[in-house]
């Protein structure tokens, strides 16, 4: 018995969450097998799931997409497959629930391939996905034929995804929040470390905002000690050789040479913040000119909305492309806020790099 029993309906009373300001109804629940701790984010309305994978409230390893042996895939299945991919989760298993339901084996069968194709669709390997015949209802009964499939969900979960790789082992990224000059020594960048690390004189790229410079670390600074090296999550001070105090500004990103470059143009994945959630409280259209914050500063954009759509009302959620007054360091997946005067109006992510 390695996980306590959590009710079902403490598990829907999901607490609401802010996200940049962005309300979100998210239950977290934690289990673990032999092999894996697992924390499990699930969201228990569709606008709810949308923002969540919109504002990367959580960064998924991999998803189980439930899809009702009665029903099989909705217009809603089809969507969430989609951001899904647009946001980048890796991988997904398909629980294909209310199995007990369905007594035509012949019927189970053709759910389970319009699944497939519905994955394959949207580049998931739909043809070697697993596809569990589960009954989450007869489960909780303990009914032993039922309580097997979710033991046999569950191994698949350990199997079929691969271990995620660690901030730790990516390349060495570090957003620039602030950059002064020490005296004798030379200009000192902070901020916290993304992602990898950096050991003592090794080379780096500054990125975004004005041209790629490379440069060496010649100290490294946590809490006033002298550190042989930096890595994820902690904040530091990088001493930059040959650097000059106005070389450098906030908004720009000190990574690994070669392992990420700079862009103005892509397309994105929005949300458009409600007026209730501090949002516009009215459209916009192609054209518009807001700020998009990039990890620690505010880049002016112009928003080119898809053909056939004509405006974006406050709450939804749309496709869009943009263009950046200046470039900033990004690869897709980033995620962004967009400000007017200070104020999130929307959140996004970018799906395609275009220039």
């Amino acid at each position: 018995e390695l996980n306590p029993f959590t009710p079902f309906d403490e598990i829907d009373k999901a607490p609401e969450e802010r996200q940049r300001g962005i309300t979100i109804n998210i239950a977290h629940v934690e289990y673990e097998t032999e092999k894996r701790h697992y924390a499990h984010v699930d969201a228990p309305g569709h606008a709810d799931y949308i923002k969540n994978m919109i504002t990367g409230a959580a960064q998924m390893d991999g998803a189980i997409l439930v899809v009702a042996a009665t029903d099989g895939p909705m217009a809603q299945t089809r969507e969430h497959v989609l951001l899904a991919r647009q946001v980048g989760v890796p991988d997904l298993i398909v629980a294909l629930n209310k199995a007990d339901m369905v007594e035509d084996e012949e019927l189970l069968e053709l759910v389970e391939m319009e699944v497939r194709d519905l994955l394959s669709s949207q580049e998931y390997d739909g043809d070697n996905i697993p596809v569990i015949r589960v009954s989450a209802l007869k489960a909780l009964e303990g009914d032993a034929e039922w309580t097997a499939a979710v033991e046999q969900l569950i191994d698949q979960i350990d199997t079929y995804f691969p271990d995620p790789i660690r901030d730790l082992d990516r390349p060495f990224l570090m957003p620039i929040e602030d950059v002064f000059t020490i005296t004798g020594r030379g200009t000192v960048v902070t901020g916290r470390v993304e992602r990898g690390q950096l050991k003592l004189n090794e080379e780096v790229e500054i990125l975004g905002i004005r041209p790629t410079q490379k440069t060496t670390v010649t100290g490294i600074e946590m809490f006033h000690k002298q550190m042989d090296y930096a890595e994820a999550g902690e904040n530091c001070g990088l001493l930059l050789r040959g650097t000059k105090r106005e070389e450098v500004e906030r908004g720009q990103v000190v990574a690994k040479p070669g392992t990420i470059t700079p862009h103005t143009q892509f397309e994105a994945q929005v949300y458009v913040l409600k007026k209730e959630e501090g949002g516009r409280h009215n459209p916009f259209f192609s054209n518009y000119r807001p700020q998009f914050y990039f990890r620690t500063t505010d880049v002016t954009g112009i928003i080119t909305l898809p053909e056939g759509t004509e405006m974006v009302m406050p709450g939804d959620n749309t496709e869009m492309t943009v263009e950046l007054i200046q470039p900033i360091a990004m690869e897709e997946g980033l995620g962004f806020a967009i400000r007017e005067g200070g104020h999130t109006v929307g959140s996004g992510r970018v799906i395609k790099i275009l220039k």
